[in-house]
Formats: structure tokens, C-alpha cells, sequence
């Protein structure tokens, strides 16, 4: 790391962490490491056959399974004004200094692809009405073409669910995909563990259409 020389720095501050487990001394931290590397994976499992088998999730586990287009150094978050200004070329319509934007307030086309990344890749359990933060972040990166770590946001909210008390888990079709990968031959009850799913149907597009820009007629010359 190099840093201009009329700035001043605590060397101790800041300071790079590393598992390096080679070190002499890093043996009688054995114990903590272990607790500290599983602050980064998911450990659950499952019975098969009788037999209770671990299945370790990982953010790079879903990176694979769902296969999602991004990598480990794929960002997270765009800058404000590259976020704000595409929902302006989408035709956004609404308060411009809100932190959160509307999907009424879009053309009917993006409402329509914002409806459907809300409900799809959401962490949220309601309130589909409003993209927050990173869901506009997500919009952003398909729109625009961008990297977008779409893996990380999702590995991250199954890790906040699982501590947050909450008795409503969330991303059950990815959760399914993960136990497939692991053990593509666990059986599955269909009359007691069946998870049936809303669908889009035409009701829903119904309620998509109704909202409509009415764009103001171009003024006739004289």
C-alpha cells in the first residue's frame, strides 16, 4: 500500500488480517478460526435416508448453482448519481430526492422488468412497490450492461435471515436448488413439504398495465 507522504498513519490501524495457519503461532488460535471462517458460510443439514448430512452454503456455492454472471470482485453498490440518472433514461417519474424510488412511477415496459427483479431477487417478505438501495443497484447493472455481485446481496440476506429471528425464511426456490446440488437424490414429500408458489398470471399483468404516462402532446407550429 502506498500513501502520499503528507499524510500520516497509525501503522496498527487498519491493519490486514490473514488465516494464515503456517504460523507458529496462529496453532492456539486454532479454535477461533474455525469460528471465524463460519461467519462466512451457511451450515445446515438435512436427513437422508435416516442419516442427518451437512450441507455447507457458501456465497461461491451460490454464485455456482444459480449462476449468477459475476465474480468475488463484482461490486455491491454504483455511485448515487450513475443509479439515479438511469432511473431517469428509464422514464422515472416521481421525487427525484427520495432515497427509495417508486415502481409505479416508471413506463409500463421497465415497471414491468422492475416487477419482476423485485419479486424475484427481493429479500423482503411485502412492500413490492418500492425498490430500495440495492434492488435500484441491481436494475442499474442489467440495464446499463454493469458487473453486479448479485451472488453476495443474496448469500448475504439468507445469513441476516437465519440470525434475525425471523419465522419466515426467505428465497425458498433458491434454498431448493442448493439441497438439489447437494443431494440430487433426497426425497421429497410432496404432501407435507410442498411449497407451492405465486405465480405471474394474467391478473397480475392485469394490475402492471393499469398504470400509464400520459406524455404531453407535441406543440404544433404555427
Amino acid at each position: 500500500m502506498f500513501l502520499a507522504s503528507i499524510a500520516e498513519f497509525d501503522s496498527s490501524h487498519n491493519t490486514c488480517f490473514v488465516y494464515d495457519e503456517t504460523l507458529p503461532k496462529m496453532a492456539v488460535f486454532k479454535d477461533i478460526l474455525e469460528f471465524m471462517k463460519q461467519s462466512d458460510v451457511i451450515t445446515s443439514s438435512v436427513s437422508l435416508n435416516g442419516e442427518d448430512k451437512t450441507i455447507i452454503t457458501t456465497e461461491q456455492l451460490v454464485r455456482e448453482v444459480l449462476d449468477f454472471p459475476d465474480d468475488e470482485n463484482s461490486p455491491t453498490s454504483f455511485p448515487e448519481r450513475m443509479v439515479k440518472g438511469c432511473m431517469l433514461r428509464m422514464g422515472y417519474s416521481g421525487p427525484l430526492n427520495k432515497t427509495n424510488y417508486l415502481k409505479p412511477c416508471f413506463p409500463k415496459p421497465y415497471k414491468f422488468f422492475i416487477h419482476s427483479i423485485v419479486h424475484t431477487l427481493s429479500h423482503r417478505k411485502g412492500g413490492y412497490g418500492v425498490m430500495i438501495d440495492y434492488q435500484m443497484c441491481m436494475v442499474t447493472a442489467l440495464v446499463l450492461n454493469k458487473k453486479y455481485n448479485f451472488s453476495r446481496i443474496v448469500f448475504h440476506y439468507m445469513k441476516k435471515n437465519i440470525t434475525s429471528g425471523s419465522k419466515t425464511w426467505i428465497y425458498p426456490r433458491f434454498v431448493q436448488m442448493m439441497l438439489d446440488h447437494a443431494y440430487p437424490d433426497l426425497v421429497k414429500d410432496e404432501d407435507n413439504e410442498l411449497l407451492v408458489l405465486y405465480h405471474m398470471d394474467n391478473e397480475s399483468l392485469i394490475r402492471l398495465s393499469r398504470y400509464h404516462k400520459i406524455w404531453p402532446e407535441p406543440k404544433t407550429k404555427a
